[in-house]
Parts: C-alpha cells; structure tokens; sequence
C-alpha cells in the first residue's frame, strides 16, 4: 500500500469504514472542512457463504470512486480497511478503536482463537437488540441501550459470525508500513496495554468517534494531511 505525500490544493476524498454491526450514523457528527475533504461513507455488506476476508475486501474495493484516497476504519471496521488497502494506492490509512496486527488484540481473543471458541458465542442475540432499551435500568444503562439501538442495525446472524470469526483469526503479523492508529487509552474491547505505536486519546473508550467527536474534528484534518496530531 503506496503511501503518497498530498497535494493541499487538491480535494482529499476520505472514505470512513464503521465499526462491527454499526451502520455510518456513527459518523454522523464528524466533519472536515469542506474545501478540504469530502466525506464519503461505506456501508457492511452481507458475506457470502464461506467468503474469505481477502474476497470481502475486494468486494468493498468496489464501492471506491476516487483514486488516491484516505481510507479510515473504527474496531473491526480498521481490519476491513487494512485488508482493503493491500489492493489500492492511498494516501493515508487511519485506523481508529482497532489494531493494526495480531498481537494487538486481547488475550481473551486469542485464546477464543486458538480454543475454536468463537462458534459457542451468543451472537444470536443481536436479533433481540430491540428489547435491550426496555431491559435496561438506570440512566447509564438507558443511555447505553439507545446507543446500541441507533448505531448497531447490522445484526444478521451470519454477519455477525462472519465478522467475530474474522477477527479473533485475523492472520497479519506486522503493522502496514505508514499506518496511522487512533485509540483510547480506556478502551475495552481493545485495551491499551496492548497497543504500540498510536495517536493516544486520553480518556477516549472504544466508542469514542461517536462520543468523543469533537476530538476528531479537531484533530483528523492535520492527522489527514500530516500523519501525525498537531498539539
């Protein structure tokens, strides 16, 4: 994945992947300014029967339009764009609330991984998200159930399975040379202890590009362009 310098004169086309089951409203408060960027927002298809992630990222490839992009992806969505870039010329490739290699994710992953765990997970309960808000008591729960209902629409079983599947077996050894990786250091599903080599967000979970949003707006513009975040 070429790493190409960018023109400031030009429009930088940025393609945001969201995170497992969610659908682009987690995107929804992210803006860059508009005579820099334009947004463009993908969407998770349904995978094929016994499709790799090799073949579900060049299927995603297709929904690219521009040459030259900034591809970025949040959890599961940062492996899809990785996997992706192996087969496009970008600028920039930005992860956020993800890993950028294997030793990255959490040593319960792993072991689920090496265990063949992962098909004893009760992923069917995604068909019952509906009902979480009625479940939920207190005003955190309550908050919490509403994010989960606006923002996790994909909750086809296979999907689901697919995507948890592909994770927790993600075979990438080393990061992409010039990969860019946002996290927060109170992140749960990926934990910060495992992390090297990211752009730390202080107090930042794994839901902070919908919470903590106003960070990325005043960051991602010269993390775009740079690589790096201007103090």
């Amino acid at each position: 994945m070429p790493v190409k310098m960018l023109i400031n004169n030009e429009i930088v086309h940025v393609y945001f992947m969201p995170g497992l089951a969610a659908n682009p409203s987690v995107f929804e408060h992210i803006k860059l300014p508009e005579d820099q960027f334009q947004i463009h927002l993908l969407e998770w298809l349904i995978p094929e029967p016994y499709e790799t992630l090799k073949e579900y990222a060049l299927r995603m490839n297709s929904f690219i339009k521009h040459d030259n992009i900034v591809l970025i992806g949040v959890s599961f969505g940062g492996i899809v764009v990785q996997e992706m870039s192996k087969y496009l010329e970008l600028k920039r490739l930005i992860i956020i609330s993800s890993v950028k290699c294997r030793r990255e994710l959490p040593r319960r992953m792993r072991y689920a991984s090496n265990k063949g765990l992962v098909k004893f997970l009760p992923t069917s309960l995604l068909n019952h998200i509906d009902q979480f808000e009625k479940l939920a008591f207190g005003d955190f729960l309550k908050k919490r159930a509403k994010l989960y209902k606006k923002y996790l629409s994909i909750i086809d079983v296979s999907y689901v399975d697919w995507a948890i599947e592909n994770m927790i077996n993600w075979d990438c050894e080393k990061p992409i040379p010039g990969i860019v990786h946002i996290h927060g250091d109170l992140d749960l599903v990926f934990p910060y202890k495992y992390i090297n080599g990211c752009i730390t967000v202080k107090g930042g979970t794994h839901i902070m590009v919908v919470n903590r949003f106003r960070w990325f707006n005043k960051h991602l513009p010269s993390i775009i362009l740079t690589g790096k975040k201007e103090d």
